[in-house]
This record gives structure tokens, C-alpha cells and sequence, in this order.
């Protein structure tokens, strides 16, 4: 019996391995490069200013680092997180920032934008 559990036993091994040896899928873009890249825009998105280059740079910035799935949700995430901690936020001016710089995303940015149906 033993040598039956055997090859049984090298077989849970091997896929043990396999699933935890697997990459997992994790965003490459930070909650600190999101702020990095947008603070620029907080005065606009507040109705106190211009739309900036800078903003829109980093808008375009952000757009670019976020490739994947996970990349895009957690920027969307940030997004969100920074956009609740800003007092008197106009989330009509914050979604249309992206167009306004030309980047073109599949969603408006709003307080109840479910960032895990992004793809």
C-alpha cells in the first residue's frame, strides 16, 4: 500500500508547486505615483484653476503605466482614495479631466465607480 501512496503523494507536490510557484497578478502602479502624477490636477478638479500641462502630463503619465488589469484597478483605487480625501471636490470637473487632456479612458471617475469591473 505505501508504494501506491507514493506516486499519489508526488503528485499533490507537484501541483503544490505548480499553484504556488504560479506568478500571481499585482499592480505595478503605486497609490504614491498616482498622487505624483495627479496632484497637480487637485486645484482644477476644486474649481480654483486652469487645467495645467502639468496635469495632463501626468495624466497621460498614468494612463501609460497602467497596462494591465490589476495596473488599471488599483490606479483606479488611488484615484478614488485621493479624490475623498480632497475637500470640496467637483467630480464633474474630475471626470472630465482625462478628455480634456486627450487621453481617452473607458469610465467616468465618480465616488461610486466600481473599480473591479475595470479591465
Amino acid at each position: 500500500m505505501a508504494s501506491s501512496m507514493a506516486p499519489n503523494k508526488l503528485v499533490c507536490v507537484l501541483v503544490m508547486c505548480m499553484v504556488l510557484g504560479a506568478p500571481l497578478a499585482h499592480a505595478a502602479v503605486s497609490c504614491a505615483q498616482v498622487f505624483t502624477d495627479l496632484s497637480s490636477c487637485i486645484s482644477y478638479a476644486k474649481g480654483g484653476g486652469a487645467l495645467t500641462a502639468s496635469c495632463c502630463n501626468g495624466v497621460r503619465a498614468l494612463n501609460s503605466a497602467a497596462k494591465t488589469t490589476p495596473d488599471r484597478q488599483q490606479s483606479c483605487g488611488c484615484i478614488k482614495s485621493l479624490a475623498g480625501s480632497v475637500p470640496g471636490i467637483n467630480y464633474g470637473l474630475v471626470a472630465g479631466i482625462p478628455a480634456k487632456c486627450g487621453v481617452n479612458i473607458p469610465y467616468k471617475i465618480s465616488p461610486s465607480l466600481d473599480c473591479k469591473s475595470i479591465k
